[in-house]
């Protein structure tokens, strides 16, 4: 029977604490965006709402055919997305962890000063266009391709951890670097593949910036993009009321907020748990060998 340890109770109760002082604020905004509006207005946000609602969520899902269409292409889009910036990705941590390429401290320099220095927006519109990358799915996708220069450099440093005896074996044994790589590298990399895998996704979740500059057909917005016009909407026809002098109804714009929230997020919340054990594990280690 192991002995009772005053230490580790008392660790025990501080996480659990700080465990539910992080999930009162997601509880807040599922709290809030059941909440009928008047009440939100009345009292506030709340855990426990005067009077429950769901209208907030009808509202976002009515002519629920476009909510499902921008649900599908931004999971289209993401899942897609994820696994071809994860492969670019790996095909340069690759290149730049390999000793026998000759010029790979060059070539990470140069990455390096795309974190520093940015283009601007202008050039990166224009290329675009010139690209075909506007009005199509591919503009959702293409564009934030490229590889992060911090996730490439989280996969070059825990790539230099793995020793180079596996490869000189493998070259010795006839194997090329497609091979190395697929077959020895990537299955020893998989905890900073999954840490890369879950930063990608967030971005491309998330990302509602290329479907302002680029996507003109509603049939193509990502579901941010869609939720962010919903609510612009909503606050205008609010505004529009208000300056109206007909304030008798008023259409949720603190739940739907909340609600948005809580629809968008919903994937992540899911992804996350089965990508945890490899994401601590695979950030620290990328990032503190050289």
């Amino acid at each position: 029977m192991k002995s009772f340890s005053i230490s580790k109770t008392v660790l025990y109760t501080l996480i659990t604490i700080y465990s539910a002082i992080c999930l009162l604020p997601m509880l807040l905004v599922l709290m809030v965006s059941i909440t009928d509006e008047d009440a939100v207005l009345k009292n506030g946000y709340s855990l426990f709402p005067e009077k429950l609602s769901l209208y907030a969520y009808k509202l976002i899902f009515t002519g629920g055919s476009q909510v499902m269409q921008s649900y599908s292409i931004s999971i289209f889009v993401t899942v897609t997305g994820t696994l071809l910036a994860v492969l670019v990705t790996t095909m340069a941590g690759y290149t730049l962890a390999n000793k026998n390429v000759k010029y790979r401290n060059m070539l990470a320099l140069y990455f390096f000063i795309t974190m520093i220095f940015s283009a601007g927006i202008v050039p990166w519109y224009l290329m675009n266009r010139s690209l075909g990358l506007t009005d199509n799915i591919l503009a959702l996708i293409i564009p934030s391709l490229l590889f992060s220069p911090f996730n490439l450099f989280l996969v070059r440093n825990f790539m230099n951890g793995v020793p180079d005896s596996l490869r000189e074996s493998a070259t010795i044994d006839g194997a090329n670097d497609i091979t190395i790589a697929f077959r020895i590298y990537l299955p020893l990399c998989l905890p900073v593949l999954a840490t890369i895998a879950l930063f990608y996704g967030l971005d491309y979740w998330n990302n509602w910036w290329n479907a302002i500059m680029l996507i003109d057909s509603k049939d193509l917005y990502p579901l941010p993009f869609m939720l962010l016009q919903l609510q612009s909407e909503i606050s205008m026809l609010n505004e529009m009321t208000m300056l109206a002098g007909t304030s008798d109804m008023t259409l949720p714009s603190e739940s739907v907020k909340m609600a948005t929230a809580i629809v968008t997020i919903g994937p992540i919340v899911f992804l996350y748990p089965y990508l945890q054990k490899y994401f601590v594990k695979g950030l620290v280690i990328g990032s503190v060998k050289g």
